[in-house]
């Protein structure tokens, strides 16, 4: 992932140019393979409705695994506004790196303001981010709320993800209907008892 944050003429920050690392996909090989491995299986693709199937396979997956770049956009904070600021029900898919299946939900995301505001879709675009690619819940989570920590400064950052993974509901113990919620917060949202409880109350989560 690669950072900007150039500064105009009057010194102050622009948006955050978030540019995701280059992806080396090669989609021609992606869909060989993909023929290779159906075969492999026994699932034979000569017949005319499988035939297509291979390179379905490595443009889903080519999808799944890229994000667009984005600014991320912050105003200053001229009101002073020190409550909290929280998205929810943020839509989130991801596949897990176990097993190369998805997995789907929710994140909640918020933050407690200091100098800057951050565009409310700009949490969904770092959700999205770091979802790309093959992921564990629980490293989801963190990374969201440690770049936000990092990069807009708040005085707390809480992020909870609630998510089904079909690793668990389609194969293994088949528990359809099962959700995973995997929570991290920081600063202020993790320090002071009052903070953390308004957090969970709001995301309708209770940890």
């Amino acid at each position: 992932m690669t950072l900007s944050r150039p500064l105009d003429p009057a010194g102050a920050p622009r948006a955050l140019r978030v540019v995701p690392p280059p992806a080396a996909i090669d989609l021609p090989a992606a869909e060989r393979a993909a023929g290779d491995f159906l075969r492999a299986l026994g699932v034979g693709t000569e017949v005319e409705k499988l035939a297509a199937t291979p390179g379905r396979m490595a443009r889903a997956y080519a999808e799944l695994f890229s994000s667009p770049e984005f600014d991320l956009t912050t105003f200053p904070n001229d009101e002073g506004y020190d409550e909290l600021v929280l998205a929810r029900s943020i839509p989130l898919r991801s596949v897990c790196e176990h097993h190369l299946l998805p997995f789907v939900g929710v994140a909640h995301v918020g933050y407690l303001p200091r100098e800057r505001i951050l565009g409310l879709s700009k949490l969904a675009r770092v959700v999205g981010h770091f979802a790309a690619r093959p992921q564990v819940q629980e490293r989801l989570t963190k990374q969201v709320a440690g770049w936000l920590q990092d990069n807009l400064d708040p005085a707390g950052v809480g992020v909870v993800i609630e998510a089904e993974h079909t690793c668990m509901t389609v194969r293994g113990v088949r528990a359809a209907g099962s959700t995973t919620v995997t929570s991290a917060l920081l600063g202020s949202l993790r320090d002071d008892a009052r903070s953390r409880q308004e957090f969970f109350s709001l995301t309708g989560t209770s940890r």
